[in-house]
């Protein structure tokens, strides 16, 4: 039998218990933290009359926050304050101290949806929405306040309005089914009479469709289905509302499996350089037996032309020698003195180029010299220019860049998705006002601000040119404690001297110590000069 959950009366609890017998769920693939940081924006709806016999609670239902103060939840949930004026709604979310009153500003019963409008200056998380194809057999997890479990708890009516965990339940996608009222998702997340208007969420946490009603067996024997109103309804009930809620639309990818694929990365990486590194080893010591080889060619050949000029000049000697003694015997004396000087000149002449034949030790020292003069000659005109010192000109002056998303490297939940202009200054300036903190970790900052439930730390690393986002979805109190670690924080001035940025890296371990091990989002950028 198909059955609609209206607004959940408490004999309708009652009535749920006894019938719906708790199916078998299955194990759940989905990441807990996710779900649990996505489900800081899920609220129960209440509705309560007043009336000649004073207040009273109809029921409660369950909703999502699609804008800081926009609900999205059944229009059956809220349909006796659509039709009565004196049925107030409440909305109360899932963690704090304070409940909202609402209205309803669109009312669609044709496919079961309805917007409140929250009032007192009311901020929740919006959740984000996933606009794509969600194929058979996908894994979900449905958010709400489950009536059956309230019973259970013995709540009583002054619970139900004070903020409470959300319950949540995994199952999965049956698909190619749906109802004939309007487009539905067929799942097997259990639901309770009270889950009427609660999300529908894949594994990182984005809304598939809203929780609208099941199947259920009169003998108990039969397995629970259930129906989700999907996006093929809810974005146009939106955009007639002028609603333009977040939207993701990337797959879902675990942080777990981004971290296996960067070492993956990494080790592939690591042994193409090594690779590489050997690739250069053997050029360089070919090239250096080339060295040597030719080097010892014009070593020997220089050696050899001294030794003939020394054997020529020696010759050249003996002859003038001889023709000295003749001039001698003949009692020539200025021409005999002549001659003595010219074989003097000889023999020194012949002596120096017998000393100055290079030896063979040179051989190696000008096969250095002709590697060295082949690297100077091989240096890019670019690099040449600077005198080979690129890094030393980019040390003092700031460079612009533009960082694009890796898709494939990144998870993306609740971001848009935009290019990031960023200007770096060596000393970890970001952009002319923001000193960054350094750690063993590089550069970073963490950014806690005071009006969202969420902490980013960004990074950047000037070796690589990446720019790493990563977000945390807080609670109440962890944000809390993460603004009280910040207030202790003295921020340095952009460009402050090094140990400055030691100090703003150290202080910021305490915030640090207060994120989850993994985040719920992270993005990675690959930035090259901005033209």
């Amino acid at each position: 039998m198909l059955f609609r959950h209206p607004v959940c009366r408490p004999f309708l609890v009652l009535l749920f218990c006894v019938l719906a017998l708790p199916g078998l769920i299955r194990p759940a693939l989905a990441d807990p933290a996710d779900i649990a940081a996505a489900s800081r924006g899920v609220v129960r709806v209440v509705l309560v009359r007043n009336g000649w016999t004073g207040v009273s609670m109809l029921g409660h239902g369950s909703g999502f926050a699609v804008a800081p103060d926009l609900i999205v939840t059944n229009a059956h949930v809220v349909e006796d304050a659509h039709n009565d004026g004196n049925v107030v709604i409440g909305v109360i979310p899932s963690q704090g101290r304070d409940s909202y009153p609402a209205h309803i500003v669109a009312y669609s019963q044709a496919n079961d949806l309805a917007l409140l409008q929250l009032g007192n200056h009311a901020t929740l998380p919006p959740l984000t929405l996933f606009p794509g194809a969600v194929p058979d057999g996908m894994q979900v997890a449905a958010v709400g306040y489950p009536g059956n479990v309230d019973a259970a708890q013995g709540l009583n009516v002054g619970d139900m309005v004070t903020p409470q965990d959300t319950v949540k339940t995994y199952g999965q996608v049956s698909a190619g089914r749906s109802a004939r009222q309007f487009d539905t998702i067929l799942h097997t997340a259990q639901l309770g009479a009270g889950n009427s208007g609660g999300p529908l969420m894949d594994t990182c946490g984005r809304v598939l469709g809203i929780n609208s009603f099941g199947t259920i067996s009169h003998n108990g024997t039969d397995s629970s289905f259930f129906f989700a109103i999907s996006m093929r309804e809810l974005q146009p009930f939106l955009k007639d509302a002028h609603v333009v809620p977040h939207l993701a639309s990337l797959p879902c990818t675990s942080i777990a499996d981004l971290d296996r694929a960067d070492a993956t990365r990494a080790a592939d990486d690591k042994a193409r350089e090594a690779a590489q590194t050997a690739a250069r080893g053997a050029a360089k010591e070919r090239a250096l037996d080339k060295a040597r080889h030719d080097a010892e060619l014009d070593v020997l050949a220089e050696r050899d032309n001294g030794l003939a000029a020394t054997a020529l000049l020696l010759v050249i000697a003996i002859g003038a020698a001889t023709f000295t003694f003749l001039q001698w015997q003949r009692g020539k004396v200025p021409a005999m003195r002549i001659g003595m000087a010219v074989v003097a000149l000889l023999v020194i002449g012949a002596g120096f180029a017998w000393i100055l034949r290079p030896s063979l030790g040179a051989i190696e020292d000008r096969a250095k010299d002709r590697m060295a003069e082949a690297q100077a000659s091989g240096i890019p005109a670019d690099d040449a220019s600077t005198g080979g010192n690129a890094g030393a000109l980019s040390a003092a002056a700031p460079v612009k860049l533009i960082c694009v998303l890796d898709p494939q490297r990144s998870r993306v939940t609740v971001s848009d998705i935009n290019d990031v202009p960023l200007q770096w200054t060596p000393g970890g300036c970001v952009n002319g006002k923001t000193q960054y903190g350094l750690a063993q970790d590089g550069w970073s900052r963490i950014l806690v601000p005071n009006g969202e439930d969420t902490i980013a730390v960004t990074h950047y690393d000037p070796d690589t040119h990446s720019y790493t986002v990563e977000r945390f979805l807080m609670g109440i109190d962890d944000m809390n404690r993460a603004r009280a670690e910040r207030s202790k924080i003295s921020y340095p001035t952009c460009g402050a001297n090094p140990d400055l940025a030691r100090q703003l890296g150290a202080a910021q371990a305490a915030i640090k110590a207060l994120l989850p091990v993994e985040p719920n989002e992270r993005m990675r950028y690959t930035c090259q000069p901005a033209r």
